[in-house]
C-alpha cells in the first residue's frame, strides 16, 4: 500500500541542472550515471531529461555509496540487491495481509461451528439455528 509520501516521489519534476545542484553533482556525471543504467530519468516531449524526487534519493545514495569507497559496479550491485529486498517486502506484506484476511475467515468459520454446535439441531440448516440461538428467531413464517 502506498504512503501518501510517496505518491509524487516517481514523477519527474527536475531538469539536469537543478538535479545536478540538488545532489551537488556535475550534469556530466548524471550523464555517465544514466548511460551506466545506475539511474534512468524520464524525458519532456523535447526529450530534456527529469529527475523525479526517486531519482534524486538514489543519485544521492549513489554518492554516499561512492564516497565510502564502492566502485559503479559494487554500486550497481547494492542497488540491485536493495530493489530485490524491497520487492520482498512489499511481496511480503501482501502476504501477510492475506494471512490475516485467511486467519479472520477460518476464525468465523469456527465461530459457527461452534455456536451450531451449542444450539439444538432440529433438522433446520445451521444457519437457521444460528439465527435460532442468537435470538433472531425461525425463517418460518417470514
Amino acid at each position: 500500500m502506498a504512503d501518501k509520501r510517496d505518491e509524487g516521489r516517481d514523477k519527474p519534476l527536475y531538469m539536469i541542472s537543478v538535479a545536478a545542484e540538488l545532489t551537488g553533482m556535475h550534469p556530466q556525471t548524471l550523464r555517465v550515471y544514466e548511460q551506466k543504467g545506475l539511474v534512468n530519468p524520464g524525458r519532456s516531449r523535447g526529450n530534456t531529461r527529469l529527475y523525479s524526487q526517486a531519482d534524486i534519493e538514489r543519485l544521492n545514495l549513489i554518492a554516499q555509496l561512492t564516497d565510502e569507497g564502492i566502485n559503479l559496479a559494487g554500486v550497481v550491485r547494492i542497488l540491485d540487491m536493495r530493489e530485490r529486498a524491497d520487492e520482498r517486502d512489499a511481496e511480503i506484506d501482501e502476504l501477510r495481509a492475506k494471512m490475516r484476511a485467511l486467519e479472520d475467515e477460518v476464525h468465523e468459520l469456527r465461530m459457527q461451528k461452534r455456536i451450531t454446535s451449542l444450539a439444538k439441531y432440529d433438522g433446520n440448516s445451521p444457519q437457521e439455528a444460528i439465527r435460532a440461538l442468537l435470538g433472531g428467531g425461525s425463517s418460518e413464517g417470514e
